[in-house]
């Protein structure tokens, strides 16, 4: 079945109709396998003055009723897990059990929000006047506008979905213009869950497809509390100042330039496997890709021949196929950065006509120059050489970008160092796993040019929430802060 019959099938079994302007081309073999409409600057308008009188509405619902939306919407998940798995494969070029993760991750997320939703927790502060007691609330924010990339095309909506809806705020999403099909199934099983909740407001969740001028609307619409973005570094600071001089609130996930470093003590089977998961997984199109190994001299030549080794052996081919490992690039322009940084070393696989296959490179450097301290989303793996953890930690630390880090190590002190202080300098760091993959139940995010953000797990849902310090006073003075004395004449 040709990815255009098979898409057409799966959105019958989602229930999905659409077709417009903006055409979504499968990576598998470059073919056009659906349209959907695109939206104008008025619809952004139009979304924007809906979600603000959802919020006026949803926000004075109980935070645990508004939980059982999101538990509604995880069923919804549940039951079209697989089909919405195999679109997410068929648009964004994923192999099929990273299509299925990603489906789960949007099944987990819920699971979390849902819980959240009865623990929505406040401080109670030690006053220091006499007969007065402080206490700390959250309330809900306002609008949000999501904005998402083509790599984990469904997973990041829900990750702010989930916690903006169950705190209170109404969600506009615009998801990547080359994933424009699993945004609409995702808004019909979205439709299912409202037509089971029954009260929702309308405009509590909206999906505006389209380019750059969308995004930028969203971006500069003061009615807008908080935008959550999505996407390259580039993005982030075209995104973060737009928003910050309206003095609004910016959620940013951006690039990564992740590194693992390999000790001496470290299992070497345990790291192969890593290695090629963290280097190879999504055609190397995810923030969290493994882009630079640090590896110890003593070790190094053996472990560089082994992953040289299993890199030519690994199975690159059409996503659908189970026993596939490495599915395509996403478009041209992913093949032409590749080939700016590799040149003539870029090996093609001939593999599904239409598509873009590259065989996974290794690339061994001395020192952290030029392409070796860029992004660049495609699967190349740079190797550079250590002899003591300081120089490691240096090296893992060299570079402006700080999402995801991680060690392999049977050295205790060399484990806690790395995640000491003046270890990784990174958001994630991690101890003989691979920096590629998260739960949701830990905050996902980084530093530096990373921008900073949380999303997912841990205490995120702060991000979606205004705080309010409250003093109440039970007494019959009024004594004032820091002892000032402010007598009024009877």
């Amino acid at each position: 079945m040709t990815p255009a019959e098979e898409t057409r099938r799966l959105l019958g079994e989602l229930g999905v109709e659409c077709s417009g302007d903006l055409v979504s081309r499968s990576p598998i073999d470059g073919s056009a396998i659906g349209s959907v409409r695109e939206a104008s600057t008025g619809d952004v308008e139009a979304a924007c003055s809906r979600a603000t009188a959802a919020f006026d509405a949803w926000k004075s619902i109980p935070p645990p009723r508004r939980g059982e939306l999101v538990r509604l919407l995880g069923e919804e998940l549940r039951a079209a897990k697989e089909p919405l798995a195999r679109l997410v494969t068929l648009e964004a070029g994923k192999i099929v059990q990273e299509g299925l993760g990603e489906v789960q991750e949007m099944i987990d997320i819920c699971d979390f929000a849902v819980g959240l939703s009865r623990q929505l927790y406040g401080l109670t502060i030690a006053s220091e006047r006499p007969n007065h007691r402080m206490i700390e609330q959250w309330h809900p924010l306002g609008p949000v506008a999501v904005i998402t990339a083509f790599n984990f095309p469904v997973a990041v909506w829900a990750w702010n979905a989930a916690l903006a809806l169950v705190c209170g705020d109404p969600v506009i999403w615009k998801p990547s213009e080359k994933t424009p099909l699993t945004a609409e199934a995702v808004m019909a099983l979205a439709r299912r869950a409202l037509a089971r909740f029954g009260d929702a407001p309308d405009g509590l969740l909206q999906c505006l497809q389209g380019g750059r001028d969308i995004g930028q609307a969203l971006v500069d619409d003061r009615r807008v509390a908080l935008v959550s973005a999505t996407g390259s570094t580039a993005m982030g600071r075209a995104v973060g100042p737009r928003v910050a001089e309206r003095f609004g609130r910016v959620l940013l996930e951006l690039g990564g330039n992740n590194a693992m470093i390999v000790a001496p003590s470290a299992d070497l089977s345990l790291a192969e496997r890593a290695i090629v998961f963290s280097a190879v997984g999504t055609a190397g199109q995810r923030c969290t890709t493994l882009r630079r190994l640090i590896v110890h001299e003593s070790v190094a030549d053996g472990l560089v021949k082994r992953i040289r080794h299993l890199f030519a052996s690994v199975k690159i081919g059409d996503p659908r196929d189970p026993d596939t490992l490495v599915g395509p690039l996403i478009d041209r322009p992913a093949f032409e950065a590749m080939a700016n940084v590799l040149g003539e070393q870029v090996e093609t696989v001939d593999a599904v006509e239409g598509g873009i296959y590259v065989r996974p490179a290794v690339v061994e450097v001395e020192q952290q120059v030029g392409s070796v301290l860029q992004e660049t989303f495609a699967p190349i793996l740079y190797v550079l050489r250590y002899s003591d953890l300081d120089e490691a930690i240096a090296l893992n630390n060299a570079v402006n970008q700080g999402l995801s880090s991680s060690i392999f190590t049977n050295d205790l002190r060399e484990a806690e160092r790395f995640l000491s202080a003046s270890g990784s300098d990174c958001g994630i760091a991690n101890v003989n796993i691979g920096p590629s993959g998260a739960e949701i139940g830990g905050a996902f995010g980084g530093e530096k040019e990373t921008g900073g953000g949380r999303e997912s797990g841990s205490d995120s849902w702060r991000a979606y929430m205004r705080r309010a310090t409250n003093t109440i006073n039970y007494g019959a003075d009024l004594p004032l802060a820091q002892g000032v004395e402010f007598n009024v004449a009877p």
